[in-house]
């Protein structure tokens, strides 16, 4: 039997090669099928070789094969190919694009994206798509204090789940050596010194606009000590690179920022070195450098476009064009990186894919889709007022894309189980698989007279309905398990009495679930051919659509994605 993710890969490199009538590229088709089966994300590293074999045996195909072998293997996907792509959201104009942009999404590896991330990644994307151009992915990794090994490989598995294929991806710890050569460059121009004065009085005369003593150094005296920090002649922290800037700036950070600082510990994961460029040199020298066109960024970094436009000034390089967008709240999980690694370190969190938090990871880990979380972000847009990000539009994006495929089932939480007295001994329940494709069919629950469960709500005396079955009375009384009579098949006299239509399981045919839920696990039973599911959204009728997780001796395990 054919490797299950081959498989996969096969058929999404078919689905890209006729759509564009080329030869797919290696990223797209794993971001694609990453993308449609989370639960593959453990063998990426897998799926970089095998697809190189599936590419290759595309490649050899006639666009007429391809297309008759898509059709053959898996219709659906031609007819996802016709259906009209509709863009939800209609980006603003950006100026000087006409032609053509060069865009970048700088995150800094200290953990995996959440969604703070995916508006900057997804907006730089659409801009991308939207004039033409190149889209660099960015790796500011110049603070080894802020590194987190395992996040270079977490990083670019985001970056695809969400459907972005970066055109480069760029490392700054590679670009040490070239940071040195601007760094001595602007000390030649006259644009930054070396600065041995300690912090705190530093910062104190800068308080009051009065420039340091290491200010009026020469250029050759900078020189020789810049060269001396670079053979290791200071100690941490005893000296620093500054640019110069303007002491009379109302705003003091603004005064003399640093650009390059001494650090021995910890040791960076990727490269020897013990100075270090800091943020607003290497971003400026980098947009330039990579030839960025377009900056999309928070506001909160507009400072920091100020004290970058002073290196820019003295190269004389040109500015690109900068768009700054307001903050966007994110209410009911956790965002910042050091929480969650502490809540993980504690085991308060299970990984950086606990729901709790507000990882990509967390995200497809319960079912939500990456076209939900485009949609979401693209709607939000590049608008300069701050805004909170909603939950139920995310939902709502989503519930639009899986209810078309996910299949539905009964899900019973807290169970109890109940006797019913007369009616029929045999009895087969034949809901339907999917309400809205009658080719899906219908599954078969069969109803014995021995136990049923019904939820623990619903185990209260009167009248209800087994939901496509029949009608019961559940007696009063202290009997365990709980008694019920048969009470009829009209469905009209349930709705006539106002009686509630509730779910229920046999107890052979169903199996022991755990619902898990950003407030906690709900356990109870689902029906056994749940287990067939895995990595599929499905909906639990009455309770919310739920990621299949894992099945195994102790029964389903699923996420609750929403209601």
């Amino acid at each position: 039997m054919e490797d299950p993710l081959k498989s996969a890969l096969f058929l999404f490199a078919l689905q890209n090669a006729v759509k564009h009538q080329s030869v797919p590229k290696a990223g797209a088709v794993i971001g694609m099928v990453m993308g449609k089966y989370p639960e593959f994300k453990t063998r990426a590293r897998e799926a970089t070789v095998l697809v190189k074999e599936v590419i290759a045996k595309v490649d050899a195909m006639s666009p007429g094969e391809r297309a008759a072998r898509l059709q053959s293997l898996a219709p659906e996907l031609v007819e996802d190919l016709s259906r009209p792509r509709v863009q939800t959201h209609e980006l603003p104009p950006m100026e000087k694009a006409e032609a053509g942009v060069v865009m970048r999404f700088a995150p800094n590896p200290s953990g995996p994206l959440h969604l703070g991330h995916a508006r900057a990644a997804v907006l730089n994307d659409a801009y991308v798509k939207k004039y033409g151009g190149r889209y660099i992915l960015r790796i500011e990794d110049t603070d080894p204090k802020r590194v987190d090994p395992a996040a270079y490989r977490m990083v670019q598995e985001d970056i695809r789940w969400l459907g972005i294929e970066p055109d480069e991806i760029v490392y700054q710890s590679d670009r040490f050596d070239l940071y040195y050569q601007v760094g001595k460059e602007l000390i030649e121009r006259g644009g930054a010194y070396v600065c041995t004065c300690e912090n705190e009085r530093f910062k104190a005369m800068k308080l009051v606009k009065k420039a340091c003593p290491c200010r009026e150094q020469t250029i050759e005296g900078n020189l020789l000590a810049f060269d001396r920090m670079l053979s290791g002649g200071y100690a941490e922290g005893e000296a620093s690179v500054r640019v110069k800037t303007d002491l009379s700036h109302p705003d003091p950070a603004m005064r003399d920022f640093p650009a390059f600082r001494i650090l021995y510990s910890p040791p960076h994961p990727r490269r020897e070195a013990h100075v270090y460029p800091l943020m607003n040199f290497t971003v400026a020298v980098d947009d330039h450098l990579l030839g960025i066109t377009h900056v999309i960024r928070g506001k909160d970094h507009i400072a920091n476009t100020r004290r970058q436009n002073f290196i820019y000034e003295y190269f004389g390089w040109k500015v690109p064009v900068y768009r700054h967008y307001g903050r966007m709240g994110i209410e009911g999980v956790v965002l910042s990186t050091s929480q969650m690694r502490a809540g993980i370190h504690a085991g308060e969190y299970h990984g950086w894919d606990d729901i709790r938090l507000g990882t990509l990871r967390a995200m497809a880990r319960r079912g939500i889709r990456p076209e939900a979380v485009r949609q979401a972000v693209l709607e939000i847009g590049i608008g300069e007022t701050d805004i909170t990000f909603s939950w139920e539009n995310l939902f709502a994006k989503n519930r639009n894309i899986v209810d078309k495929t996910a299949n539905r089932y009964f899900f019973v939480p807290d169970p109890v189980e109940i006797r019913i007295e007369g009616g029929p001994d045999t009895r087969e329940a034949r809901p339907s698989l999917h309400p809205g494709d009658e080719a899906s069919g219908n599954r078969i629950l069969d109803y014995t007279s021995s136990a049923t469960y019904i939820p623990g709500v619903e185990a209260t005396p009167g009248l209800k309905r087994l939901k496509d079955l029949f009608n019961i009375e559940i007696h009063e009384g202290d009997n365990l398990p709980p008694t019920a009579s048969f009470a009829g098949e009209s469905l009209a006299d349930i709705r006539a009495k106002k009686a509630p239509i509730i779910q229920w399981l046999p107890e052979k045919g169903s199996v022991p679930c755990t619902l898990k839920t950003p407030e906690g696990d709900v356990t109870g039973r689902c029906e056994e051919s749940v287990e067939n599911e895995l990595g599929n959204v499905v909906q639990f009728e009455r309770v919310g659509f739920a990621r299949i997780d894992s099945a195994g001796a102790e029964g389903i395990m699923a996420y609750l994605t929403h209601r």
